[in-house]
């Protein structure tokens, strides 16, 4: 059943960072395509002018890749409109209700603080703004098993989980929902898709850069709550859920929830956390801070496609370079014919999935040199994905939700079954290990994966090794 399209976008947070960098440039894209011509109104609590609001949001256009079609701009900056007040004042919510006028059908975005989701939430319900509308939720969905279930909670009080749209912009990525397609648009990959001839898969996102101003927040967060529970969860679960009844997003969710629910909850031996050498010294820091800015961690998935299967998934700050990359890693040949066949020689056949920069995919296979001798080489069947114009994940993730496209987004079920797997460590873990900057972590990293082979570190040429 085709569902409404909402008619009119509330952002929670409009004056701060999230809406600069991301959210005006991806609301000025929908406007030059013609998918966005309702009312937009901005809440925040600083007694801006409409004028002081135009000019955020142009300084915004400006700097994400400049101002290509003067008509669009101005027609973005005619939908906007503007409430200052405080999210804990009653008042501030009938002056949206007033703002909103003959919209029956809004979607509110909490571009905001998660401590402050609850509060408009419970206020959004109390104002009776809620009915036909949907709410927009951004990361992170709770800190922990507890908070994410007491959040839900909250949020089920006042809209239906089908009005919910927990988004995490990673899911927004090309590369991310080509994970998806290439898995399941080609027969060649089933057959050999499990246990029997994947020996480990590891995920890597690595960043060249520090928390920069972030400090306050990285202290309430860590690497593992950042990047590791949400982001690589979900290229995960891409990976290692099994084939859904249909494309429809119900259908994807059962089974990405399906893989949740059976990984194996981690212990501290599971994880090694590493600190970047100076990162106490950063803004709002604390002097004697444990919290992680690199997280490495081996997990498995006790399901009969994966069972005994490895994953290893490792992200951090201060990395030599700033790529996402996959590689799933498939067993050597039964018999060793030749003497200089795998494992002796390094890794035997593998798939490599770069999903940033510059998305490739690439399939590894051992080519006999010439000559009389059998002897090879490792070469890689490269295959580079060009991408010219596409979407912004926020410029995807917002006209989905407005749409009422759940796709692209998480389900109640499937936040609390990621959490389950990492709660175990939240607190009780081993103490963050430092490592200095530039490198690919703490050597303590290296010995959870020993075993297969050590970490492959992304390639991030524009060609192949």
């Amino acid at each position: 059943m085709a569902r409404s399209h909402s008619d009119a976008l509330v952002v929670f947070g409009v004056t701060g960072d999230l809406a600069h960098k991301m959210i005006f440039p991806a609301l000025y894209a929908m406007v030059k395509k013609g998918a966005l011509d309702v009312p937009v109104i901005g809440v925040a609590f600083p007694k801006w002018s409409m004028e002081r609001l135009h000019r955020r949001v142009t300084d915004s256009i400006e700097r994400s890749g400049g101002i290509d079609n003067k008509g669009a701009l101005k027609h973005l900056l005619s939908l906007l409109k503007y409430v200052s007040g405080d999210y804990k004042d009653p008042a501030t919510f009938t002056a949206i209700k007033e703002v909103l006028g003959k919209a029956r059908r809004p979607a509110y975005y909490l571009a905001i603080p998660p401590s402050l989701f609850e509060t408009v939430i419970k206020s959004l319900g109390t104002a009776n703004l809620a009915k036909n509308a949907r709410v927009i939720v951004e990361k992170p969905f709770g800190r922990d098993l507890a908070s994410a279930q007491e959040l839900n909670k909250v949020a089920h009080s006042v809209f239906p989980e089908d009005s919910i749209f927990r988004i995490d912009h990673f899911l927004g990525k090309e590369a991310i929902m080509n994970i998806l397609y290439f898995r399941f648009a080609n027969s060649f990959l089933e057959p050999i898709w499990n246990r029997n001839y994947v020996a480990s898969v590891q995920i890597t996102l690595s960043e060249r850069f520090g928390v920069g101003k972030r400090g306050a927040f990285y202290e309430s967060a860590g690497c593992l709550r950042d990047v590791i529970q949400n982001h690589l969860f979900q290229v995960l679960a891409l990976l290692a859920m099994e084939p859904p009844a249909g494309r429809h997003f119900g259908a994807v969710h059962n089974e990405q929830a399906k893989v949740f629910q059976a990984m194996r909850a981690l212990t501290p031996d599971d994880v090694v956390r590493g600190q970047y050498a100076g990162y106490r010294k950063e803004k709002d820091v604390a002097k004697d801070s444990d919290v992680e800015t690199f997280c490495a961690l081996r997990l498995f998935i006790d399901s009969w496609r994966w069972e005994g299967v490895p994953w290893y998934l490792r992200s951090g700050k201060y990395l030599p370079d700033t790529a996402t990359e996959v590689l799933v890693e498939l067993k050597p040949a039964p018999q060793r014919l030749f003497a200089d066949s795998a494992p002796l020689t390094g890794r035997s056949n593998y798939l490599r999935f770069r999903l940033s920069p510059n998305p490739a995919i690439a399939l590894a296979a051992r080519v006999k040199l010439a000559g009389e001798e059998f002897v090879g080489e490792q070469q890689e069947l490269y295959l580079s994905e060009e991408r010219t114009g596409d979407e912004t994940p926020y410029e995807r993730l917002l006209g989905d939700a407005m749409a009422g496209d759940g796709a692209l987004f998480t389900r109640e079920d499937s936040v609390e079954a990621a959490w389950v797997v990492v709660d175990p460590v939240l607190k009780n873990h081993h103490r963050v290990r430092p490592y200095k900057r530039g490198s690919w972590g703490p050597k303590a990293a290296d010995t959870i994966i020993a075993a297969n082979g050590g970490w492959h570190n992304p390639i991030c040429e524009d060609s192949p090794e």
